[in-house]
């Protein structure tokens, strides 16, 4: 974000009328998802798709997004994006792993009308069945048709697949750049499940793939039928994770990577993982989904 301009004298007057950028963002930012969402309404009266419907894009939120605020809180603030596709962690209370409390959460998300379609970042430390089904049935219990992996040594992968093909469950390694050991770019774990069962692949992280120095259009293309889910970011400078901005404020080819995940048809969800101001996401939340959406719009 640009720092808000400095004060000038004759602003004193005014000074109490005076919005931060910030604030400006928002309530803009408001405007524009609420004449998105009144379009939606009059194309769904009229029988028409919505902007996402029918295209190779579906849009979800990371349940990460919004790590500091409850289960409740979370679910607020996607009746008010309109967005009701939700990639869950185990993180606050939004989907435990225990049986009892993932139940509970589970029958929020329904009276919701929020559909969960991937749950994690998941982590894999053991090599042992019992760790591994533990997770899967986690998932199972939720109806969720993608795991989004965090950690898996490669050597575990054989066993993981075991477990993949009897729950019909895809695994999606998320790469996490150049801090991660194994996993820098979606390429490397190509390379890893390329000869194994189809539905071992990959969460495509956006941002940590341009930081891996990897062409994310181009990593796109190569991981092809095997990208199971998508985290969505924005970036000012492609070494720094630091400078990540709202979807738009960046250098990232949001419409290269739309056109991109057409191109090998692409049925999963981009879902948004907007990492910065934790405790105030709304505003870049609302942005980035009016952007990604104007984007959409365009192409079509």
């Amino acid at each position: 974000m640009s720092k808000r301009r400095p004060r000038q004298p004759d602003d004193e007057i005014q000074i109490k009328n005076t919005l931060s950028r910030r604030d400006f963002v928002r309530s803009g930012a408001m405007v524009a998802a609420a004449f998105a969402a009144s379009k939606d309404v009059f194309a769904a009266a009229a029988g028409r798709p919505l902007a996402d419907e029918g295209s190779a894009i579906r849009f979800g939120v990371a349940s990460y997004t919004f790590r500091n605020f409850s289960r409740a809180q979370m679910i607020d603030f996607l009746k008010q994006l309109n967005v009701l596709e939700l990639n869950a962690k185990d993180t606050k209370d939004h989907l435990p792993m225990d049986p009892q409390a993932e139940a509970a959460a589970l029958a929020d998300y329904a009276a919701a009308g929020i559909k969960l379609h991937a749950a994690g970042t998941i982590y894999f430390p053991k090599d042992e069945d019992a760790d591994i089904r533990s997770k899967f049935e986690y998932c199972k219990r939720a109806g969720i048709g993608v795991i989004v992996a965090g950690d898996p040594a490669p050597e575990t992968l054989p066993r993981i697949e075991r477990f993949v093909k009897e729950y019909d469950i895809r695994f999606a390694i998320h790469n996490h750049g150049p801090e991660d050991k194994i996993w820098h770019s979606p390429l490397d774990v190509l390379k890893a499940v390329k000869g194994m069962d189809p539905r071992m692949g990959c969460c495509i992280d956006v941002g940590h793939t341009v930081r891996a120095g990897t062409d994310v259009v181009q990593a796109i293309h190569e991981v092809g039928a095997r990208v199971h889910n998508m985290h969505m970011k924005d970036l000012t400078n492609f070494q720094s994770k630091e400078s990540q901005v709202a979807v738009g404020e960046g250098m990232m080819p949001v419409k290269k990577i739309f056109d991109a995940l057409g191109a090998i048809k692409y049925k999963g969800f981009v879902d948004l993982e907007y990492e910065i101001h934790a405790d105030d996401p709304m505003p870049g939340v609302i942005e980035s989904f009016a952007y990604m959406r104007g984007v959409l719009a365009g192409m079509a």
